[in-house]
């Protein structure tokens, strides 16, 4: 399978969602950008294994499985996000023993394995269906957008009365905003529409 490599561009407070962050990943090559919403723990997890130099005074959940794996002369080759079904991303992570070459998969949350991919510099990979389900794609001009529709809250009846100009500006605003739960549900809207013009 024809997998396409993530990277990590940042984790922000999910607008929607109390308690939620939006971790937010990109394709490079494409610039589509990829949103899955994660909890408190696990956006503290993946930060401070971005940030190698800071350490937690106990080991977290993380940082213990990682320790194992280590200890078992395992290492982390690659995390795969390979479907999403009603919003939810479904992923696995690659294990490769060192001394024997022996591989092993196992299914996990994408949070965790997001947050053990970064502990072992291992790449995330997707498939272009899930980019293509999920996936943002935006070039966000260097110019201040006016933004008041943001404020109120964004109903399904409300994205079918737009026009398609409006919903792709709104969409811009949401990303500009790093609204990314808001911005996905006026992208599955803009995507009916094209549906139906094909």
């Amino acid at each position: 399978m024809d997998y396409k490599e993530l990277v990590i561009r940042g984790i922000s407070y999910s607008q929607t969602q109390s308690g939620a962050y939006a971790l937010l990943l990109e394709h490079e090559e494409t610039n589509v950008k990829l949103p899955v919403v994660i909890g408190n723990f696990e956006a503290q997890s993946i930060s401070l294994g971005l940030e190698k130099d800071i350490h937690p005074p106990r080991p977290l959940t993380h940082d213990l499985f990682t320790q194992f794996i280590t200890a078992t002369h395992y290492s982390i080759v690659s995390v795969i996000i390979y479907q999403i079904i009603d919003g939810v991303f479904f992923s696995n992570i690659n294990f490769l023993h060192q001394e024997t070459g022996e591989t092993m998969v196992m299914d996990a949350r994408t949070s965790d394995a997001v947050a053990m991919a970064v502990r072992f510099d291992a790449p995330i990979y997707t498939t272009s269906d899930v980019l293509n389900e999920a996936g943002i794609f935006l070039e966000i001009e260097e110019k201040t957008i006016e933004d008041e529709n943001l404020e109120q809250e964004i109903s399904e009846d409300s994205l079918q009365a737009m026009s398609l100009e409006d919903l792709q500006k709104l969409l811009e605003d949401a990303v500009k905003e790093e609204d990314f739960d808001t911005a996905m549900e006026i992208q599955q809207e803009i995507k009916k529409r094209n549906k139906k013009i094909d």
